[in-house]
Formats: C-alpha cells, sequence, structure tokens
C-alpha cells in the first residue's frame, strides 16, 4: 500500500526525542526514501539509526550554527539525491517565567538562547534548505505552537518566540512562493522531553518529566481534556509534506491543542 510521502527526502531537526522522534517515525511509514535527523543528542541518533537503517542519515549539530543545516542538506542530497521537506521542529522551553523573574543579564542571557535556537534555527534550515526545495517543488514545515496565537502557552520569552515563528512561516510563504510551500503545526500541552535554557540553570528540566503531575495539569488546559503525546501531531506534519493531500496549503498553522481556542470564559 502506498504512503503519502513515497519516494519524499525529509529532514528534521529536533529528531532525537518527543514530536521530532514521532515525526521521523510516522514519515518512515508514510514511504519517505530517506530522511536526515539532526540534533545534539547523538546517543538519540544513534537509537534512530538503528531503527531504521540505510533509511536514515545523521547529523549531530546544534541548529543554532549554519553548519549543522548546510551538513543536513548537503547529507540529504549525498545520499538520497535530492530534498523535498525540511521539518524545523528542534526547540527550548523557559517554564512559564514572567518577565519580573528575570534581571537584566539573565534576560539577555536566555533570550540571546532560546531565539537563537526557537528562531535563528529556522530561519537557518530555511536559507540551506531553500534551493533544493526550490528544486524538488517540496515543502517546509515548523512546529509552532498554541503559544503562537495563546499568551498562556509559555513564558514571555517563549511565548514570544513562538509568535515569531508564525511571523516568519507567512512571510517564507510570500517569499518562497509559488515553489515552496511553508506551513506550521501548533502542538498544545504535550507530553515531551523539551528542556529548559542552560542560561537558567533548566538544561536538564524537562515538560514532562512527571508524567502523572504532568498529564492531569495539561488535561486541564484543553476542551479535549487531552494530555496530548507526540504522536498526536505527527500526522498533520505528514499531511503538510503531501502533494497530494496539501497541494493548495501555504502560509498556515494548523492548531493541534486539544480545542485552547474555543475554552468558555468562565470554567467548565
Amino acid at each position: 500500500m502506498a504512503g503519502c510521502l513515497d519516494d519524499q527526502v525529509a529532514i528534521v531537526t529536533g529528531a532525537a526525542t518527543g514530536i521530532g522522534r514521532a515525526v521521523v517515525a510516522r514519515y518512515m511509514e508514510e514511504g519517505v526514501r530517506g530522511l536526515v535527523a539532526v540534533d545534539r543528542d547523538g546517543e538519540g541518533l544513534e537509537s534512530l539509526a538503528e531503527a531504521y537503517a540505510d533509511r536514515i542519515r545523521t547529523v549531530v549539530g546544534d541548529v543554532r550554527e549554519w553548519t549543522s543545516h548546510e551538513s543536513a542538506v548537503a547529507t540529504a542530497r549525498r545520499a538520497f539525491g535530492r530534498l523535498d521537506v525540511a521539518v524545523g521542529n528542534a526547540g527550548v522551553f523557559d517554564f512559564h517565567r514572567p518577565l519580573a523573574r528575570y534581571t537584566p543579564d539573565s534576560l539577555v542571557a536566555a533570550m540571546d538562547e532560546l531565539y537563537a535556537i526557537n528562531v535563528r534555527g529556522y530561519l537557518l534550515l530555511a536559507l540551506a534548505a531553500r534551493e533544493a526545495l526550490t528544486e524538488s517543488r517540496g515543502s517546509l514545515v515548523y512546529t509552532a505552537s498554541v503559544a503562537s496565537q495563546e499568551a498562556g502557552g509559555g513564558g514571555v520569552l517563549y511565548v514570544s518566540s513562538k509568535h515569531a515563528v508564525l511571523g516568519l512561516l507567512r512571510r517564507l510563504a510570500l517569499e518562497f512562493a509559488p515553489d515552496v510551500r511553508v506551513n506550521g503545526v501548533g502542538p498544545g500541552g504535550t507530553l515531551t522531553q523539551l528542556r529548559g535554557t542552560e542560561s537558567l540553570g533548566q538544561a536538564q528540566r524537562t515538560l514532562g518529566a512527571d508524567r502523572e503531575a504532568s498529564a492531569a495539569r495539561i488535561a486541564q488546559t484543553n476542551p479535549l481534556r487531552l494530555a496530548q503525546e507526540p504522536e498526536d501531531h505527527a500526522g498533520l506534519y505528514v499531511l503538510l509534506a503531501s502533494r497530494r493531500d496539501s497541494r493548495a496549503v501555504t502560509g498556515q498553522l494548523i492548531l493541534s491543542d486539544g480545542g485552547v481556542g474555543v475554552r468558555p470564559i468562565a470554567p467548565f
């Protein structure tokens, strides 16, 4: 049975864990010819390489650095002959820290780190992949967030960075048309290994560390009462990469948040 992504070649950043790993697994199920997984987590990439053998290549790298993206695109072309979809997914979280809890120095340091990963990394991927995606008339898919539209999805730095992602995907959709489609998926609260920033001493803290407590908390934030898993979002990345199913879709953010936007004002 044919898959939605038969013969396509993809790059996924932040691929070792969480939503990135779920996207890799789903892309493999949907028939990609090859995939380049990018992450700082070398051990996580090794396990992906073991799972998918000759259909995957890995790049241990930091999305803040141009060379990581350049290497990923070169690897896709060298190993699989082309590039059809690039998924910008690597990110860090601020654990809802409000502005009042920063000093001037900590704000600058945390903003430099978080924006470099959550925003600059996405732009560097677009810059590196543009030529190859133009040749294939492919697509660029970003992991945005419910925080791209809702103020309560994180702290001041995370929310503003994810609002920036919405702006850049819309602008890039305009710039890259008509050859490349650019869209995003906006997950809500999800049980992942999304980490905090090194500058705030939260690099070892993860969003879903205490799964039971996190699940109970997240389920109360949306009308569907869902504590979402990474796999709950992966199908949307397939949809947006599919030339058959989303040929006319660009500049769009598809929210996958349990219905946060339709919450009533009063508790329910």
